[in-house]
């Protein structure tokens, strides 16, 4: 892909393009993006977690993951989570039916299980083993200022690759995986 359009195509464009897996490595504890917040702060208050596909951002999200598995794209999302875990991650894990319901597969992995992977610095979507997007947050959790970083270099592919499938393998399925 040309890089002028590897880094003005949108996501979802990029994704539309992906013709045989899509995989998420995400690694943090806490995230604090804009728009989960409302419903992270509502699940703080009432223990409840939005899992209605058409409201909050699920309705950006979930059409996106359908169509890609609709075309024969296998969309794998994997956690590296801290014990006992954040009130965030248990928020995370609550709201993870619609992600599945979508038709992606995910799981988790508890970080002292991690310990030996190596692992890039940042989390990361890779499309087709061959697009990465990296994802720059702030110490709190908020997308940074440039919040992400996209290229098509295959060492760094390779490198993203190895690390989610090593991360999988010994990953918990989500219905297998407490909080």
């Amino acid at each position: 892909m040309p890089q002028n359009a590897l880094h003005s195509a949108t996501f979802a464009d990029l994704l539309a393009a992906t013709r045989r897996s899509a995989v998420h490595l995400e690694m943090r504890d806490v995230y604090a993006v804009g728009d989960e917040q409302e419903d992270f702060d509502t699940f703080l208050r009432t223990g409840v977690a939005n899992t209605d596909p058409t409201r909050s951002f699920w309705p950006q999200w979930v059409p996106l993951v359908q169509d890609a598995v609709g075309r024969g794209v296998v969309m794998r999302r994997a956690r590296i989570v801290s014990e006992p875990v954040t009130d965030y991650i248990r928020y995370e894990h609550a709201i993870t039916t619609v992600n599945l319901q979508a038709g992606e597969q995910v799981r988790w992995l508890p970080r002292r299980h991690a310990s030996d992977i190596a692992l890039p610095g940042n989390d990361f979507w890779l499309l087709d083993d061959r697009i990465v997007q990296f994802h720059h947050l702030t110490g709190t959790g908020d997308w940074a200022e440039n919040g992400k970083e996209r290229t098509d270099e295959p060492t760094v592919a390779a490198l993203c690759a190895a690390a989610f499938e090593k991360v999988w393998e010994r990953a918990i399925p989500h219905e297998k995986y407490t909080v």
